[in-house]
Order: structure tokens, then sequence, then C-alpha cells
């Protein structure tokens, strides 16, 4: 028997900057439970999609009981990218563990229909377990899982795109300063120039 979930989430930036933020999730400090993240393939199809496959070791707290049957997991992910349409579609899986609980999840990134400016997350997962006697517990604790593991992407969403944010606006303001003192110089080298060529003028009068 297979537990299913759907859920959906709203990140209040751009398709562009949840794209960049994606590859810069790990680490933060909301997904310690990200051990490793590693990125194995990666080609440009045909038709300009971006394929990439990565391969994450992860941890998470769980009761007592679960400890010998869930070490430290490693997760498979696919990713497909449509820049053209700003969508990115991501499959993840656990290799290991397979007998006591397979989880997967499909989430699809798109531009928010309420608001352009905006991200939305559609997630939908599946757990599903081949023990018999505690196949319930083993799916209570996999959902459980999911959604606090929802949680903490989100907050490390939210982290990682304020940090590239804040960075953004800090080289902003640089360049900003940088530039009024070029002007500033120029200003003032203009009216050295135009004080001199006025003193050179006044003293053809004399």
């Amino acid at each position: 028997m297979v537990k299913y979930l759907l859920g959906q989430s709203v990140l209040r930036s751009s398709w562009d900057q949840v794209f960049a933020a994606f590859w810069q999730r790990y680490p933060n400090p909301c997904g310690k439970h990200i051990l490793t993240e590693d990125i194995v393939h990666r080609e440009v199809t045909p038709d300009q999609k971006l394929l990439s496959r990565r391969l994450m070791t992860k941890t998470d707290r769980m009761p007592r009981w679960a400890e010998r049957l869930f070490p430290a997991s490693v997760a498979h992910s696919d990713s497909i990218v449509d820049p053209q349409n700003q969508t990115m579609t991501t499959f993840t899986w656990n290799i290991n563990h397979a007998r006591p609980m397979v989880g997967e999840e499909r989430c699809v990134y798109c531009v928010n229909s309420d608001n352009s400016g905006w991200t939305e997350i559609r997630r939908e997962a599946w757990v599903s377990s081949s023990l018999c006697g505690v196949s319930r517990a083993v799916w209570e604790f996999g959902l459980a899982q999911f959604k606090s593991n929802v949680t903490k992407s989100l907050k490390g969403f939210e982290y990682i795109l304020a940090k590239l944010q804040g960075e953004a606006a800090s080289k902003t303001l640089i360049k900003t300063a940088r530039e009024a003192k070029e002007k500033a110089k120029e200003t003032a080298l203009a009216a050295t120039e135009k004080a001199k060529d006025l003193a050179s003028k006044a003293q053809q009068f004399v």
C-alpha cells in the first residue's frame, strides 16, 4: 500500500531567483540534515532543457525503533529545467533502505499564477513499505519526515534567497557609490578647469 501526500507552497521571489538559489541551497542553517550534495551528471537536451542528476546523503532525527532501519540515507534526485516556459521539475527518491521504506517526491517550480514575481512549488510524495506488521508506523514516520523536510526546505530557500538578494543589493550600493565618486571627481575637475579659464580671461583685461 502507498500513502500519497499533495502540497503547495509559494516563495515570494521570482522564478529566476529561485532557480539560481536552488543550486546554492546547501549548506544552510535550516538544512543541516543534508550532509552532502553532488552533481554526477548534467546535459542540455536538443530542445534546450537542462537535465541534472544529483546524489545526496542525509540524516534525520528519528524515534529509537527507526534508528536501526534508517541510518544516514542516500537519495537520488533528477531535475529538468525548462527556461523557456520557466518550469523546473525534480524527482527524488531514496536509493538505500528501500525495503523498509521507499519515499518518492515530485516537485514542480513555476511562476505563480496570481503574482508573476513569485514562485509556486507543487509537491507530491509517495511513501510505501514492504515490512509486515510495522508498515503503518513506517508510513506515519515517512509522512511526518516529509512534512518536516518541506518546512526545512522552505526556510532554507528563504535564507539563501535573502542572502543572494542581500549580496546583490550590496554590490549595487558599492557600484552606485563608485559611480558617484567618479562623477564627483569629473565635476570637481570640470569646475577647476572652468575656474582656470575664467582666471585666464580676467588677466586679459588687466
